[in-house]
């Protein structure tokens, strides 16, 4: 394998010292870069760019070359577990994603299984392509939904603003939405793990939705299976740790439990005060976040001085990534994204030794 020529991201999970705050971001590649869209429009669709080893590849180093980003996200899609399982996932246009077999039936439910992850195969092979396209420059992170996030979209059948059809599932059946879950967990923890064989040095796991659930609710039907999945992972491979973040979109409140989940680091949404989220988790875990993605339509001072605030609240030492507290929004000006990456890049070194 060849060797990391940049390690400050893996470095900064772990809590080992850095020179600098290493910065990615959420949806870096993506349809804010015109080469994004140049890619995608070649490839067809983009559940055709995701299957295109060549093409997803190609999308995953485009921000690298033009920001000096410290790692690299495999370019996929979550809902690429669900799809292995049978749901018949497809994009209509303008709509996002949806499922031409929502699970709303109980026998639909008790057919669900773990898919054979030969059906996935075409994210390892991106995963293995990027690694050698990337040459060491920086590492590669590998990604899933949560369970519950995921479940979201199989129970809906796509995308949604209530949830009011999991809900009344996990309210009425709460049986039904556990044996989704479980299956699901358990598809998740080999696809991350597949991923990680295939040459992932760090992954995150998306609990995009897990924010919309009770106190009670989010411990039983989300934060319970990212445990298991964690707990299922494998933390080690070309001779070192690979790190696992869970991010967690509204789950700011919870901060305490899931630091205690075996996780090394966790991301925050722009809601929350990253030194008092600091304080909160004490040494458990590193945490990565969380510049507003609508803060890069501020002005280059706006962006500089929000970039200053962030770092300050954090304060000294290692532990932190930095990164959006969301996806970055796709009518972002690139040459936003470049100040933010510089200016963290810049402001940060006084906050490590040396």
């Amino acid at each position: 394998m060849t060797l990391l020529k940049n390690d400050t991201f893996l470095r900064a999970l772990l809590k080992q010292p850095v020179e600098y705050t290493p910065i990615w971001m959420m949806r870096q590649a993506g349809r804010y870069l015109p080469e994004y869209k140049a890619t995608r429009a070649k490839a067809g669709s983009f559940l055709d760019l995701c299957k295109n080893t060549e093409l997803a590849t190609e999308v995953t180093i485009q921000p690298l070359e033009r920001f000096d980003l410290d790692a690299a996200i495999l370019f996929s899609d979550i809902l690429t577990v669900p799809d292995a399982m049978g749901l018949g996932l497809y994009f209509a246009e303008g709509e996002g994603p949806k499922f031409e077999r929502a699970l709303q039936h109980e026998a639909d439910i008790a057919k669900l299984h773990v898919p054979d992850m030969e059906k996935l195969q075409y994210v390892f092979d991106a995963v293995t392509s990027i690694r050698k396209a990337l040459d060491g420059r920086v590492p590669l992170i590998g990604f899933s939904g949560s369970p519950f996030t995921l479940a979201c979209y199989m129970v809906e059948g796509g995308s949604s603003k209530e949830f009011r059809t999991i809900k009344t599932m996990m309210y009425s059946r709460p049986d039904l939405l556990h044996k989704i879950l479980d299956t699901t967990a358990q598809a998740v923890t080999a696809y991350l793990n597949a991923q990680i064989d295939a040459g992932a040095q760090a992954v995150q796991i998306f609990d995009t939705w897990g924010g919309v659930l009770s106190d009670a609710a989010f411990k039983e039907f989300s934060l319970k299976y990212i445990r298991q999945i964690v707990a299922g992972l494998k933390r080690e491979s070309e001779g070192r740790r690979v790190p696992v973040i869970v991010f967690a979109k509204g789950g700011g409140l919870w901060l305490e439990s899931m630091a205690e989940i075996g996780a090394d680091a966790l991301g925050l949404d722009w809601t929350c005060n990253i030194g008092e989220a600091r304080r909160r988790v004490g040494n458990q875990v590193a945490l990565q976040g969380n510049f507003d993605p609508f803060a890069l339509f501020g002005t280059p001072e706006s962006i500089r001085t929000e970039v200053a605030r962030i770092l300050a609240d954090y304060g000294q030492g290692s532990g932190h990534v930095f990164n959006l507290g969301h996806g970055i929004n796709q009518h972002a000006d690139p040459e936003h994204a470049k100040i933010l990456v510089d200016t963290v890049h810049e402001l940060s070194r006084q906050y490590h030794g040396g």
